[in-house]
């Protein structure tokens, strides 16, 4: 039986962090690896050295045929955003024994308890979607790379208007050149740090708070022609029938002011939303309302279903209008969803209803639809009067399994 690999995490201090019985099985085993900061560690190892560079599938591939005693060098703890979790899995046969984890490190440094904090990572990983991921949160651990260093992340918060946290930066955690100190963001963007560090971000005072169903009137809209937005009470219901996850990939179709776009990436902020516009001065504002939001959306220009096929497919899709393009869009849209995803459309005319509940059909979807009747108080003289806005019917559509049959010969799938 092959003997178990053994994936041993190591402190920025090398060997002084392992314990002397770590220490044993390094020098025992035959195949030692590791970066290349931590192999330099080992300059006496007698074995043979393998360096992670590259693909880690091609290295667990090699190892997977390796017969001899392997030790794999990580650092703090492997568990934590590092190797220890794909390698449990594509080796099998692994033993793990943690160091302690840089976060940890960094907020004993701090004095600071961390049950409550948010933790997220950057390193390796886009930046992309961090500011609704973190937004309101009182304490977030941040870990960085050499891409999204702590100027690039605090420059990115700025845009934001993110004010409100300052940043403990703490670098080469354990090592001779340990540093830790305090900035405010601004600080942050202008200096410069060690490639290995931990940011801790703590919120000094509220920020700004929307709750779902943002004000019409907080958005940008286009001028003078006001009121190409999704009114805040469809917006509402038309999240709600979404059936938005944390982690959702969105489609907003037809953005205009992206309120829809913004809503929705709110709800999912591990997620990902994708919104495109055919009106440049719509996408604008849209891009402008995302930043006022701090949502961090991906917003193109283009006339749906052209450059749809840049994004990834959806779990949720929200149809504001279609352009005059209803069946190859809807088509483009339901081939597109993932298993168990929704679409939601809005119309208002009876036309359109008809066209997109025929094409859903066609589709071998089920068609749920709710026409939403909405009248707002408005004053008048020393009194209030009610002022209606245009009825909107709300069409939510999910495909419909077991019934093939009926759908093929164009049977209606409303309910």
């Amino acid at each position: 039986m092959k003997p178990a690999i053994k994936l041993i995490g190591i402190g920025d201090n090398g060997k002084a962090s392992l314990l002397p019985l770590y220490l044993d099985w390094i020098e025992q085993c035959e195949v030692l690896v590791g970066g290349e900061r931590h192999l330099q560690f080992f300059t006496d190892f007698k074995g043979e050295k393998r360096l992670i560079k590259g693909p880690l599938s091609e290295l667990i591939e090699q190892l997977k045929q390796e017969e001899r005693k392997i030790v794999i060098l990580a650092s703090g703890d492997p568990l934590f955003y590092g190797i220890g979790n794909y390698a449990t899995q594509k080796l099998g046969n692994v033993e793990i024994y943690p160091h302690v984890s840089s976060v940890q490190l960094a907020f004993a440094r701090l004095g600071l308890a961390w049950q409550d904090a948010y933790v997220t990572s950057v390193h390796g990983r886009s930046i992309k979607g961090l500011a609704q991921r973190i937004d309101g949160r009182q304490v977030i651990a941040l870990l960085t790379d050499a891409a999204n260093s702590p100027s690039v992340i605090a420059q990115y918060l700025l845009q934001y208007g993110m004010n409100e946290y300052r940043a403990f930066v703490a670098e080469n955690l354990g090592g001779s050149l340990e540093k830790t100190g305090w900035y405010s963001l601004q600080g942050m963007a202008e200096a410069e740090f060690s490639a290995l560090n931990v940011i801790i971000l703590q919120k000094q005072f509220d920020g700004p708070v929307w709750s779902l169903g943002i004000e019409d009137d907080h958005f940008l809209q286009r001028k003078p022609d006001k009121g190409l937005i999704t009114k805040k009470e469809v917006r509402v219901l038309s999240i709600a029938n979404m059936n938005l996850r944390p982690d959702s990939i969105v489609w907003d179709i037809g953005t205009c002011t992206g309120s829809m776009a913004i809503e929705a990436a709110r709800i999912a902020r591990l997620g990902q939303v994708y919104a495109i516009e055919k009106n440049e001065a719509d996408l604008d504002n849209c891009k402008q309302n995302a930043v006022r939001f701090r949502t961090d959306i991906t917003a193109i220009h283009g006339k749906a279903p052209l450059g749809l096929e840049q994004f990834p497919d959806p779990n949720s899709i929200f149809i504001g209008g279609t352009g005059g393009e209803m069946q190859e869009l809807l088509h483009v849209c339901c081939s597109r969803l993932q298993a168990d995803g929704v679409i939601v459309l809005n119309v208002v005319t009876i036309e359109n209803l008809y066209e997109a509940n025929k094409a859903f059909a066609e589709e071998g979807f089920k068609t749920q639809i709710t026409l939403q009747q909405v009248s707002r108080s408005k004053p008048i003289l020393d009194m209030n009067r009610f002022e209606g806005l245009n009825p909107v019917y709300i069409i939510t559509a999910k495909k419909q399994e077991g019934n093939e049959d009926s759908l093929s010969k164009g049977a209606a799938a409303s309910e």
